[in-house]
């Protein structure tokens, strides 16, 4: 246990984090041997929280498989959350450290009736112009930030987007056949960013990351820049620093 962690009052409340957070991440509802295995904690002890947690309605047993589950009453928790979670205040220092090290302008998106709305944007002091606007709207589906967060969405997700959503031509390059932009999103999921090379706007390169955790997408940013400053060494380095700074929000959520 670090320093941290004991200068924190009481111990059993981190224990019972752990335990919530196993099940939280558990594909299917987990038996108090497997929770214990799992966490490292004595099956005595992970009972005694067990039976504190379920008292509080925070987690319920079934009678019958002996499996635990997270109570339908901290549905309240996660809705109060939400309506108060404004990601900006969690990305800030982050995409502003990123636009310092890349050079380049920053863009922050939520998605809104299956389009992106920028809600942020963080200026290269190198910066040329662009489209973009805070509070503007752009397609998912030819922007990066758009292609990020499409590549996390499940096919039941994906399918209803298409349903709804005419792939127009904004610009020569952009994907326009709803195979070809399954592919894309397929190649996006595997190297863990999107492209936009020049299928939103002509000249302009980004890459971007969706915001994801524990199943829920809050979003995702981009690194934009014109495409005569994106050479592949570049680039690349761009791309770890994002990575970089992806894994930072994540842990901050």
């Amino acid at each position: 246990m670090s320093e941290s962690t004991n200068k924190l009052y009481g111990t059993v409340l981190i224990r019972a984090k752990e335990i919530l957070d196993y099940l939280l991440n558990s594909e299917t509802a987990p038996t108090l041997k497997e929770i214990s295995d799992g966490i490292g904690m004595t099956k005595p002890t992970t009972l005694k929280i067990l039976t504190t947690l379920e008292a509080l309605k925070f987690v319920t047993r079934d009678e019958n498989t002996k499996a635990y589950f997270l109570d339908v009453s901290l549905l309240a928790y996660g809705e109060k959350a939400s309506e108060e979670f404004d990601i900006r205040s969690i990305v800030t220092p982050t995409l502003s450290r990123l636009r310092d090290s890349t050079g380049e302008t920053i863009n922050l998106g939520i998605v809104n009736d299956n389009e992106i709305v920028l809600l942020d944007k963080f200026e290269s002091p190198q910066s040329i112009f662009l489209k973009s606007r805070i509070g503007g709207r752009m397609n998912m589906y030819s922007s990066s930030m758009g292609k990020a967060i499409l590549s996390a969405y499940s096919d039941t997700e994906m399918a209803d987007y298409l349903d709804h959503t005419d792939l127009k031509k904004v610009t020569p390059n952009t994907i326009t056949t709803s195979d070809a932009l399954i592919a894309d999103l397929q190649t996006t999921k595997g190297r863990g960013y999107s492209v936009d090379d020049e299928e939103n706007e002509v000249d302009i390169f980004c890459v971007g990351f969706v915001i994801t955790k524990y199943q829920k997408i809050y979003g995702a940013f981009s690194i934009t820049a014109p495409k005569f400053r994106m050479g592949s060494e570049k680039r690349k380095k761009i791309v770890q620093l994002a990575k970089e700074a992806q894994k930072e929000i994540i842990d901050k959520i």
